[in-house]
């Protein structure tokens, strides 16, 4: 999919009036990230039982237990995120990675207009995909979340560890969240991205 695809799908996205400004192919980047909202949280005990989790999740990679997946991530990719469970950091890393995930691949698209931000996810998408693939899973994209410009802080491009290209989304409440694009594409749209929401 071309950058002028995802503009065309995006313009019909925003409100009639809504002005786009920039937008970029993204994905939240590795590492530790807020914890769910309130109403999604899980009864986690701690003690002997995380401990043993993260042992099992080292020694056994493809079994995973939330204490031991939050430590391995934090160790391989730092930190990708903080904020209070329901912060805005929180809720929308919740809509790009639900409780009840269905398996499929989804790419992030997110976009700035003239009011808010919006962060969109295409359906799904093939690993060898075709033409009628790319158009059917642009086709399905749609709106995860959305925060009036006013809710975002500030927005900068910078090095992560051997990243470069990591886009830092900070919210009034205090929250955030990372997103990245591959080392091997430009990180010019994710620049656009910062410099109008920090406009």
């Amino acid at each position: 999919m071309d950058e002028t695809s995802h503009r065309a799908r995006i313009d019909q996205l925003v409100e009639p009036g809504e002005r786009v400004l920039a937008h970029a192919l993204a994905e939240v980047g590795g590492g530790l990230t807020p914890p769910p909202p309130p109403d999604d949280v899980a009864p986690d005990a701690p003690g002997r039982r995380t401990v043993a989790s993260v042992l099992l999740n080292l020694l056994v990679p493809l079994a995973t237990w939330h204490g031991g997946d939050r430590l391995v991530d934090l160790i391989g990719w730092g930190t990708a995120g903080r904020g209070a469970p329901g912060s805005a950091a929180s809720r929308l890393h919740r809509a790009l990675n639900p409780a009840r995930p269905d398996g499929k691949v989804r790419h992030t698209l997110l976009a700035v207009t003239d009011r808010r931000l919006l962060v969109c996810v295409t359906g799904a998408v093939k690993v060898l995909s075709n033409r009628e693939d790319d158009e059917r899973a642009l086709a399905e994209t749609r709106v995860a979340w959305s925060a009036p410009r006013a809710e975002v802080a500030s927005a900068r491009v910078g090095w992560h560890r051997l990243n470069p290209k990591r886009l830092r989304i900070d919210f009034t409440d205090g929250s955030w969240l990372a997103f990245t694009v591959p080392i091997a594409e430009s990180g010019r749209p994710l620049r656009a991205v910062a410099a109008a929401l920090s406009a």
